[in-house]
């Protein structure tokens, strides 16, 4: 974490200091939104067998510890039992304090690729960030930064099925090739009940796509066949008029692959 700590005048209290549960309160910009009770139960287990090998993250806020980073070590401490948690202290303001949070958690392997980009997204909007900023706080690339908060076009309802069922960050990039939600989601279900790895699933959006362009196009022709027929229709309606009233005026069609041509004769006299 000292890596993280460049802000000027704050610092980090080194000296590693046991603390209450009772007395650290979550971090409100914590971007995990799920844990798992298995994840948390094994980390329990482990805990119980060796003790917390590396120290939570904590600062000073009144009379209590706001979390930093930690917050699965806290609740599987809890859980075993524990009574105090190692903990190191940084001086650190609420805005840092949510930042080192953050970056923290985004760095983390096991976060989800939608929390993840949830994460970035605050980085950004909380606190004044561009892509490349956050960019350079996370140790990656500009065009992943974009990449990751590309996903956030993806709904709550898609994400939770992506999510429970396990599918990946390049199923769901794959899925942004869909403009619509209905798109996705008719997509969606086909990946999960055939359970289709990310090949399949490029391939299966791809045709989708071609039949979708296909039923446009074809579409669109029946609008201009549609309003083709209606200017026929009036061109014959004028001559049979012209004919009720004693012109001797007659046409002809000629039909084409492309167009279709018409010859409209109209005398100058009555017969």
């Amino acid at each position: 974490m000292s890596g993280f700590l460049n802000f000027t005048k704050e610092k980090q209290i080194t000296k590693v200091v046991e603390v209450s549960v009772e007395d650290i309160v979550p971090n409100p910009h914590q971007p995990r939104t799920k844990f798992t009770e298995n994840d948390i139960v094994s980390l329990a287990e482990s805990i119980y067998q060796n003790g917390i090998l590396q120290p939570l993250s904590v600062r000073k806020t009144g009379d209590k510890f706001e979390l930093i980073a930690g917050e699965r070590r806290l609740r599987a401490a809890k859980s075993c039992g524990l009574q105090t948690v190692p903990c190191i202290i940084y001086d650190v303001s609420q805005r840092n304090s949510a930042i080192l949070a953050l970056v923290e958690n985004i760095q983390r392997e096991d976060l989800s690729f939608f929390d993840e980009a949830i994460g970035i997204e605050k980085l950004i909007s909380y606190y004044g960030m561009t892509q490349e900023d956050a960019a350079a706080k996370l140790g990656r690339a500009q065009s992943t930064v974009a990449n990751k908060l590309r996903l956030l076009r993806i709904t709550d309802e898609e994400r939770k099925l992506i999510i429970d069922n396990e599918l990946t960050e390049r199923h769901a990039r794959a899925l942004l090739k869909l403009g619509s939600t209905e798109d996705r989601m008719t997509i969606l279900n086909k990946i999960i009940m055939n359970n289709l790895n990310v090949e399949k699933t490029e391939k299966l959006i791809d045709e989708y796509i071609g039949c979708q362009k296909e039923k446009n196009s074809y579409k669109k022709r029946s609008v201009v066949f549609k309003d083709v027929r209606i200017f026929v229709n009036t061109i014959n309606k004028a001559v049979e008029t012209m004919q009720a009233a004693g012109i001797n005026a007659n046409s002809q069609k000629i039909k084409n692959k492309e167009y279709i041509e018409y010859k409209i004769r109209i005398p100058l006299t009555k017969n």
